[in-house]
């Protein structure tokens, strides 16, 4: 009996290993959204992003993409653009909940040479092209399948750690994902993202450049 859990035990390691490989490869065969990491507490960090193009389309948070959002933007990068243009698929999809002055969002980053050149226009007029503003965001990484409550227990985590940071940021936030719908649950990597104000980041700009002086 002993050595058969032992067996059952090792064979439940090894397809969780194996997972876990399948999981990173997967994910590292995407070209990935850049962004500097600026300090980094646990699974918080606060980070910097460039200017990023987005094709954009609305989208029901809680549905996951089962409301028409992500086939609109699949249909998007496949082909369906005034250039008939393929676009490769990136990480992470952002996505925005509704609230009072907006509905909710979905957006697929535009890789970065599509970027540069152009993105093409959609045919579509329920998909739209946008410039995602770069600056400092406070970022909490989790993993499970990502809804509502879940993404909210997590802002608030990331609230009160910014609380005790004394930073200031926005009352709007964003949450990523980065791996398709059929990925295990432990094996996903989601994200809520907090913009922080701007006087914070020049206030921490500032008190960087002090301690580097004084050094």
């Amino acid at each position: 009996m002993r050595k058969r859990m032992f067996y059952l035990w090792g064979i439940g390691c090894l397809v969780a290993i194996a997972a876990l490989a399948w999981s990173v490869t997967a994910r590292a065969g995407y070209e990935s959204a850049p962004y500097k990491i600026i300090e980094s507490d646990g699974n918080i960090e606060i980070r910097e992003y460039p200017d990023l193009v987005v094709a954009s389309t609305e989208a029901d948070f809680e549905a996951r993409g089962k409301d028409g959002s992500f086939m609109r933007l699949f249909r998007y990068i496949s082909g369906n653009n005034d250039s008939d243009q393929k676009i490769k698929m990136t990480t992470p999809v952002f996505m925005e909940a509704a609230n009072a002055e907006s509905k909710g969002k979905m957006g697929f980053v535009m890789p970065q040479e599509v970027a540069e050149t152009g993105a093409p226009t959609p045919k579509s007029s329920d998909v739209t092209l946008r410039t995602r503003a770069g600056g400092r965001f406070a970022v909490i990484q989790f993993s499970g399948v990502m809804d509502e409550k879940k993404a909210e227990a997590q802002e608030v985590k990331l609230r009160e750690w910014l609380t005790a940071q004394g930073l200031q940021c926005e009352d709007t936030s964003e949450r990523a994902g980065y791996d398709p719908p059929f990925t295990p649950g432990p094996l996903r990597r989601n994200e809520v993202l907090i913009r922080l104000e701007p006087a914070t980041v020049a206030a921490a700009v500032e008190a960087a450049a002090e301690t580097e002086l004084a050094e």
